[in-house]
C-alpha cells in the first residue's frame, strides 16, 4: 500500500495516536541531547571512520526503547544501535524504526544538523512518524491526515528547474568510490554541481527530507540509507505532497518496501530535474545485477 493512501477511520485514529507517541518520545530525549551537544565526548566507530557512534546514541536509543515499549507493549522496535527487539512481520504489529541521532558525525563535532527519527510501520505501511531537531526545537511529524512542522502544515514546493534549485546529497563518499569507481563517481558529482543552482552536503537524511517537505530545499538524494534513517521522513515528505523515489541499488528485492531501500531521490511538487534523474538511474543500474 502506498504511504499516501487514505486510511479507514480506525487507522486514522491509530495513526494519530502513534504520531503523538513518536512526538512525545522524541521530546523526551531532547533535553539530554541538547545538554550533550558540543560537550566533550568520546567517539567510537562501528565500521570505519565514516560511521561514528557516541555514548549518547546508545543512551538515547535505550531511553526510546523503554518509552516505546511502555506505550506500545506489543510492538517491535528496530533501532540503529541494538537492532530488533523481537520478531517482526506479525499482522497488525507495530514496528517502530528508531534512529536516536541521525547525523551522528555532525553531533559529534558540534555541527547543528542532526535529529531524532521515530517511524511506525504496520503491515508494511508507514502510518506515523516524527523527526525532531532539538537544536531548533522543530518537530516534523505526520499521520494519516497530513504533515506538520510543530503546528504549521507542510507543503513541499520546489522550484521547477535544476538551474535554480538547491540539492542536498552526500554523494559521493568513500563507499561510493569503491562501488562506482572514483572517476565515475566524481564525474557524476560534477554533473550535479553544474546542473543545480546550489549543492550542499550537510548530512542527516531524515532532517534533509523534512527540509524538502517544508519547502526549504528543493531536492535530496542518498545512496546509503537504512530504514531507521528514512521511515518517518518518507511519510512526512509524502504527506506534504512531495515525491520520494526509492532506489534498490541491487541490495533489496523488487518488492521491498520503500523504507527498506538503501537509496532515494526526492523533491517537492512542480520539480523536473533530469540530471538528478539520470545520475540516480545510472547509479541504480550500475549497482543492480542484470536480470
Amino acid at each position: 500500500m502506498d504511504q499516501t493512501t487514505v486510511a479507514c477511520p480506525d487507522r486514522i485514529e491509530l495513526a494519530a495516536r502513534l504520531a503523538k507517541i513518536a512526538r512525545d518520545g522524541a521530546l523526551l530525549v531532547g533535553p539530554a541531547l541538547r545538554a550533550a551537544f558540543r560537550s566533550a565526548m568520546e567517539v567510537d566507530h562501528k565500521v570505519d571512520l565514516h560511521d561514528p557512534v557516541t555514548i549518547h546514541d546508545r543512551a538515547t536509543e535505550a531511553a526510546l526503547r523503554s518509552y516505546l515499549m511502555k506505550a506500545t507493549p506489543d510492538a517491535v522496535i528496530i533501532g540503529e544501535e541494538d537492532g530488533a527487539s523481537g520478531e517482526t512481520g506479525a499482522k497488525g504489529q507495530v514496528n517502530w524504526f528508531v534512529d536516536p541521532i541521525d547525523g551522528t558525525s555532525n553531533f559529534a563535532v558540534g555541527l547543528a544538523f542532526w535529529c531524532v527519527s521515530i517511524g511506525a510501520v504496520i503491515d508494511g505501511e508507514i502510518i506515523a512518524g516524527a523527526v525532531y531537531d532539538p537544536m531548533s526545537d522543530q518537530m516534523f511529524w505526520a499521520d494519516a491526515q497530513g504533515a506538520w512542522c510543530n503546528n504549521q502544515r507542510l507543503a513541499a514546493k520546489s522550484v521547477s528547474d535544476e538551474a535554480r534549485a538547491v540539492l542536498i546529497t552526500g554523494y559521493p563518499v568513500a563507499r561510493d568510490f569503491r562501488l562506482d569507481g572514483r572517476d565515475i563517481a566524481l564525474e557524476r558529482f560534477g554533473r550535479l554541481v553544474e546542473a543545480f543552482g546550489t549543492l550542499r552536503r550537510p548530512g542527516s537524511a531524515a532532517l534533509t527530507l523534512c527540509h524538502v517537505a517544508a519547502g526549504w530545499t528543493d531536492a535530496a538524494a542518498g545512496f546509503g540509507v537504512n530504514a531507521w534513517d528514512v521511515t518517518a521522513a518518507i511519510l512526512i515528505l509524502r504527506r506534504a505532497g512531495g515525491v520520494y523515489h526509492p532506489l534498490r541499488l541491487g541490495r533489496v528485492p523488487d518488492d521491498a518496501p520503500d523504507y527498506a531501500c538503501p537509496g532515494y531521490h526526492a523533491y517537492g511538487a512542480q520539480a523536473a530535474y533530469p540530471t538528478l534523474e539520470a545520475v540516480c538511474t545510472e547509479i541504480d543500474t550500475q549497482r543492480s545485477p542484470p536480470k
